[in-house]
């Protein structure tokens, strides 16, 4: 028995399926379903793509060719909180710290000299983004692999697919690890902004990190849209503890509220021109199609009338070929009826025919003459109807006046029991 295309939903994912309909008012359930599945059933995810897709921003799922990135760094009204590594303590950690300094600073330089070199010998690999949507996925599985998965929802798409929300970034390792998966921090950032994260060993955070230009580990980044470019805001680096994290944050977002709410507006005023527009061209559409149909209709109405004069038309010329072929029909059988015989001719018969408009024609016909001449003499008359047919009034009876399969040659007016003087009835027979 083959097994069914599509598994049942569980009662979370139906609730999951109902809500994202909810908040992007898509028709479809199957394309909410697909939406959904695509990221894993993370409904920030999703609902972020499709605002990203309704502003015209790719999808993550097709995702748009490399391109450098531009990010305003330039403004000097960033914030920058910088968490200093532990000062030694003590006569016997001054003495560590000045033995080590010369070592560390000798270790750091040739190690920037080696990798200088390096970049000539063999460009770094990071360098070329090929895929940043796997980039982005793979440091969420790793994080969740060795941190479980509470953690802030991170958007799975690449870093210049985000759109105009006020964002936190992570662009790094996994240094703040602890920090992020505090529960106050998940429930700060959840309800406030977008989270994007990379590792820096991957292209795509090694992209990020070299325009951002950041000086240590963990590195996070607050970036809005601000005079209508991408602007970093604020800057944090270093390990720090969740309470310190939301207030930095909260500070930014403080210091920012007049630029994000005046985006807000913007990107409502968009959606609702786009809205608009798309109401305008969907009654425009309705409207052309109105007319369309109209004048199909109209064109339809036309044909048909213009097939049916041309059938009335056509009917009228053959009824007129038709009658014209009857005439003659009529005049040559007339030509070819033989000659009335005399009064006194012994051999002769008189008959009267009453016709079916109740006129009354008599003529003389000879005994010996087939029935078939009575039937012309009576076609080629203008009274007589298209189709009849003779017949005696008593015994009321058919004359075979005709040629038929049976009976190929009529008989005779002798032959068919005729007297001297006879009266027929002509019978209409064009409606049979």
């Amino acid at each position: 028995m083959a097994a069914p295309e599509e598994q049942e939903l569980s009662q979370t994912q139906t609730e999951k399926l109902l809500q994202f309909q909810d908040l992007t008012g898509l028709e479809s359930m199957d394309q909410c379903r697909r939406t959904l599945e695509q990221h894993n059933w993370n409904i920030e995810a999703a609902v972020q793509d499709r605002l990203n897709e309704q502003e015209g921003v790719p999808s993550v799922f097709n995702p748009p060719s490399s391109r450098p990135l531009q990010v305003n760094t330039a403004d000097h009204r960033v914030y920058s909180y910088i968490v200093s590594r532990p000062q030694p303590r003590g006569l016997l950690g001054w003495s560590y710290y000045l033995i080590m300094l010369p070592f560390r600073i000798t270790y750091y330089t040739l190690l920037d000299i080696f990798r200088f070199a390096l970049r000539f010998i063999r460009p770094d690999p990071r360098g070329r983004v090929t895929d940043p949507v796997g980039d982005v996925m793979s440091f969420i599985h790793t994080f969740e692999e060795r941190y479980g998965r509470s953690h802030p929802v991170f958007y799975q798409g690449t870093y210049s697919q985000v759109g105009v929300f006020l964002f936190f970034l992570v662009c790094g390792t996994y240094h703040c690890s602890n920090t992020l998966c505090s529960e106050e921090v998940v429930n700060f950032i959840n309800g406030r902004m977008l989270l994007w994260a990379c590792s820096s060993n991957k292209p795509e955070g090694y992209r990020v990190s070299q325009a951002l230009r950041e000086n240590t580990y963990p590195f996070l980044a607050m970036i809005m849209l601000k005079d209508r470019k991408m602007t970093v805001v604020g800057r944090l680096e270093g390990v720090i503890q969740p309470e310190d994290l939301i207030n930095q944050l909260t500070f930014i977002m403080e210091a920012n509220q007049t630029y994000l709410m005046s985006e807000r507006l913007e990107r409502e005023e968009r959606n609702q021109t786009q809205v608009l527009r798309q109401q305008q061209d969907e009654a425009y559409m309705a409207s052309l199609r109105a007319d369309q149909e109209k004048d199909r209709k109209k064109r339809e109405e036309q044909e048909q009338r213009r097939h049916q004069e041309e059938m009335a038309r056509q009917s009228i010329l053959a009824e007129e070929r038709r009658r014209r072929t009857l005439q003659e029909e009529k005049e040559r059988k007339s030509e070819c009826l033989p000659q009335e015989p005399a009064v006194d001719d012994p051999d002769s018969v008189k008959i009267v025919f009453k016709l079916p408009n109740d006129s009354r024609v008599e003529r003389r016909f000879l005994f010996t003459q087939s029935l078939t001449v009575i039937h012309d003499f009576l076609f080629s008359l203008k009274e007589t109807p298209e189709k009849f047919q003779i017949v005696t009034n008593f015994p009321r009876r058919v004359l075979p006046c005709l040629p038929t399969e049976e009976q190929p040659n009529p008989p005779t007016l002798q032959e068919a029991g005729l007297s001297r003087s006879e009266v027929l009835f002509v019978q209409d027979l064009t409606d049979d």
